[in-house]
C-alpha cells in the first residue's frame, strides 16, 4: 500500500485490502481462541486447588462459548478453495410437475432468503419468472457476502420434496424436485473471453412485481451461448443496458463453472477417479410425510426438524458438507 501509484487502480486496491483483511480476520481470531483456551486450562487447574462452584458455573460457560467460537472457525477454515470468499449465484429450476414443483421451488427460495437474512448476507434478485398458479418457474439471485459462495455451494444439486400436496384435493402425497445451481460472482481478475458472435441476445418485457415501468418497456435481456447452449437473463433492472450487463456476469460465472467442472473432470481421468459432477445425482431429501425428515445423501446428515431448515437452519449442513469434502480430499 506504501508503493507509488497503489490507488492508480482503485478496484484492484480495494480487493488487495479485502484479501488483507480476511487474512488478518483468521490469523486475530487464531490468537484469540489460543489465548481461550490457555484461560481455560488455568480456570481447571484453579478449580482443581479450590473447587469453588462459582468458579466452575463460570468455566462451564466460557467452554460453551469457546466451543462455539471454535465451530465458526472451523467452518471458516474449511472453506479453503480459491473463490470461497466471493459472492454466490444462485439460481432455482424446478422439475416436472408444474405448480406441485414450481411451489416447491418458491419454498427452497424462501429457506435460502432466510438462511441469507441470519447471516446478514444481501439478497438481489436478478431474474425472477412467478409460475402459472403458485410458486415459480426459475429464479436467480445475488447473495453478496464474505464467503457466501463457499458456503453455498454445498446447496448444489437437486433437492426432492416428499409430502402430502396442497394442490390435491384427494390429500394424496407427492414427490417434488427442484434442482439449485451455484457460481461464484467473477471480479475482473478472473478474465473470460466471450466471442460476441456466439451471442443471441433476444429483448423483452419484464414480467411480474416493479411499477408502471414493468411491461411498457422492453427492457428485459436473456443471452444464448450458441456452442454451449447456455441460457441468462435478466429483468431486475430499469434499463435494458444494466440487465445486459448482469446477463454477461452471469453468463461469464456459468461459462467459468462449465471449464473449472471440465478440469475437474480431466484431473479425475489422469487419477483414476470416478467424478459425479452435474445434475445427475440428488443431494438432498426434504420428507414431510409420513414422518419428518431432512437427510443430505453425500455426508448423511439428517435431522427431524423439517421445519427449522425450512427456516433456513442450513448451517449443519453446510458444515458436514465441508467436513465430508475433506474427508474425501484426505482418506487419511
Amino acid at each position: 500500500m506504501t508503493q507509488d501509484g497503489f490507488w492508480d487502480d482503485h478496484d484492484k486496491a480495494q480487493q488487495l485490502i479485502d484479501t488483507t483483511n480476511n487474512l488478518k480476520n483468521k490469523f486475530d481470531n487464531f490468537k484469540q481462541l489460543e489465548q481461550s483456551v490457555d484461560d481455560l486450562k488455568v480456570s481447571a487447574e484453579l478449580y482443581e486447588e479450590d473447587n469453588d462452584p462459582e468458579m466452575l458455573s463460570e468455566m462451564t460457560d466460557n467452554c460453551q462459548t469457546v466451543d462455539q467460537e471454535l465451530r465458526s472457525y472451523e467452518l471458516t477454515m474449511l472453506l479453503s478453495e480459491e473463490y470461497d470468499s466471493h459472492n454466490a449465484i444462485l439460481e432455482i429450476h424446478p422439475g416436472a410437475g408444474g405448480t406441485e414443483s414450481q411451489d416447491w421451488g418458491a419454498m427452497l427460495l424462501r429457506m435460502y432468503e432466510r438462511w441469507a437474512d441470519q447471516h446478514d448476507f444481501k439478497v438481489e434478485f436478478e431474474d425472477y419468472q412467478p409460475g402459472d398458479e403458485a410458486g415459480i418457474k426459475s429464479v436467480s439471485i445475488m447473495i453478496k457476502g464474505l464467503n457466501a459462495y463457499g458456503l453455498l455451494r454445498s446447496e448444489r444439486g437437486v433437492h426432492r420434496l416428499v409430502r402430502i400436496s396442497p394442490f390435491d384435493s384427494a390429500g394424496r402425497r407427492h414427490t417434488s424436485f427442484a434442482s439449485v445451481d451455484v457460481m461464484p460472482e467473477l471480479d475482473d481478475s478472473i478474465k473470460i473471453d466471450v466471442n460476441d458472435d456466439d451471442l443471441r441476445v433476444d429483448v423483452f418485457r419484464s414480467s411480474g412485481a416493479g411499477g408502471q415501468h414493468i411491461n411498457k418497456t422492453s427492457s428485459a435481456v436473456r443471452i444464448t451461448h450458441l456452442p454451449t447452449g447456455i441460457v441468462v437473463s435478466s429483468q431486475a433492472q430499469r434499463s435494458q443496458l444494466q440487465n445486459r450487463q448482469t446477463a454477461m456476469s452471469m453468463l461469464k460465472a456459468k461459462l467459468f463453472q462449465l471449464e473449472q467442472e471440465e478440469q475437474a473432470k480431466r484431473n479425475a481421468e489422469i487419477k483414476g477417479e470416478q467424478l459425479d459432477i452435474g445434475w445427475g445425482s440428488q443431494i438432498r431429501s426434504y420428507v414431510f410425510h409420513p414422518y419428518t425428515m431432512v437427510k443430505d445423501h453425500r455426508s448423511n446428515y439428517e435431522t427431524g426438524n423439517g421445519q427449522a431448515v425450512m427456516d433456513g437452519e442450513l448451517d449443519p449442513f453446510i458444515y458436514a458438507y465441508l467436513q465430508w469434502k475433506l474427508q474425501g480430499e484426505n482418506p487419511k
